[in-house]
């Protein structure tokens, strides 16, 4: 589903008279410390960008629709030629004690974003009023609420709907690194006549975790992931191990590799590559490279049947399994005498590898690929 942001004007990407609220002529137009580089970072995710503002009596004697343009027209030539470009304009020129569903916070604008196109749940308002924090209330949206007012900060604390405010900054790099980071949470469920699970995953850590998948061995496994790769991972998974465990393990692996993929978006500025270490008496080796090209490597010898609770046949169909989600080359290789340190070296392996492969440099926006697509 599509994500959308919906960005305010006056007071957020431009300065707004305090008296007057309306930008008259191109000397007061100036734009907001550090919105522009900021914008074209942003501009270079997954969102699209929507302007979204008020404007009162536009195109009345007031507030003549020529003086509007021109000053508006040369802050879109700017931001353009800056790479920023919005999908769409939404303006209202309605008055508030016109009392119109157009004008914000009424939602009578956004019709088209409330058809169920776009997943209004991971959009964002970015506003310096308090009537955007409601805004994005009304759209089932999140807010950003761009101020260093404290006054309107205690203000919007204290509004019943407060939680939709993630954020409350006057600095458009923090909004930026925000948005950044939000990207890389991912929710997949999947049910069948053998399974049902459902994953949630946070790339950077932010949440936290829980997994239950009715084999103790593998929720000690899974454990050895949110520690080592530095995620956090909710897992709960309801499967016919009155069968056998092949249905719960392999459907597990394919819906934390598609968690994995949906959380890690466009992949800009991911290390992409990842993880040696020994455990004991063994040692575990795991490349990994999502470079979208899926392939497998197993080079690894059990001599027990089982651990714990866990068939040790299944731990390269799960490993293949995940490899497969999240469209990847995964290469894994172990040697041990110990069959649980063996399995325990090969998923903290794996986490360390999943970390230095996912991890993503501050501001970094580029793909780490020299064809420019992954």
């Amino acid at each position: 589903m599509k994500k959308a942001l919906f960005i305010d004007r006056d007071g957020t990407i431009i300065w707004e008279p305090p008296v007057t609220e309306q930008v008259d002529t191109l000397e007061q137009l100036v734009f907001m410390p550090g919105a522009i580089g900021s914008l074209a970072r942003i501009a270079e995710s997954d969102f699209e960008l929507v302007l979204a503002s008020n404007q009162d009596g536009l195109g009345t004697d007031a507030y003549p629709r020529e003086q509007f343009d021109i000053v508006h027209n040369k802050m879109l030539q700017v931001l353009a030629g800056e790479g920023i470009e919005f999908a769409d304009q939404l303006i209202d020129v309605t008055y508030k004690s016109d009392n119109q569903p157009t004008r914000k916070p009424g939602t009578g604008m956004f019709g088209k974003y409330m058809t169920g196109e776009y997943d209004l749940s991971c959009c964002f308002v970015i506003g310096d009023r308090l009537t955007d924090v409601e805004l994005a209330k009304n759209l089932g949206a999140k807010a950003i609420l761009y101020t260093a007012d404290k006054v309107r900060i205690e203000e919007m604390r204290a509004l019943p709907y407060a939680d939709v405010c993630v954020l409350a900054t006057d600095s458009w790099a923090a909004v930026a690194e925000f948005l950044r980071c939000e990207e890389r949470t991912a929710t997949v469920v999947r049910k069948t006549k053998e399974t049902d699970i459902t994953v949630s995953i946070d790339l950077d850590g932010r949440g936290t975790s829980g997994i239950d998948t009715g084999l103790k061995f593998l929720d000690h496994m899974l454990d050895q992931i949110v520690h080592h790769a530095g995620v956090s991972l909710q897992v709960k998974a309801v499967g016919d191990l009155a069968v056998d465990e092949h249905h719960t393990m392999e459907d597990i692996a394919i819906v934390l590799g598609e968690a994995v993929v949906k959380a890690l978006g466009n992949k800009r500025g991911i290390g992409r590559y990842g993880f040696v270490l020994p455990m004991d008496e063994s040692r575990a080796m795991v490349l990994i490279d999502f470079g979208g090209r899926i392939d497998f490597c197993w080079d690894v010898t059990f001599t027990r049947e089982y651990v714990g609770d866990v068939p040790t046949e299944m731990f390269s169909h799960f490993f293949k399994s995940l490899a497969a989600a999240m469209g990847c080359n995964l290469h894994i290789k172990a040697e041990g005498e110990n069959n649980h340190h063996i399995a325990e070296g090969i998923f903290k392996a794996f986490a360390r590898a999943l970390r230095m492969a996912v991890k993503r440099e501050p501001f970094s926006y580029e793909l780490p690929s020299s064809k420019g697509v992954l």
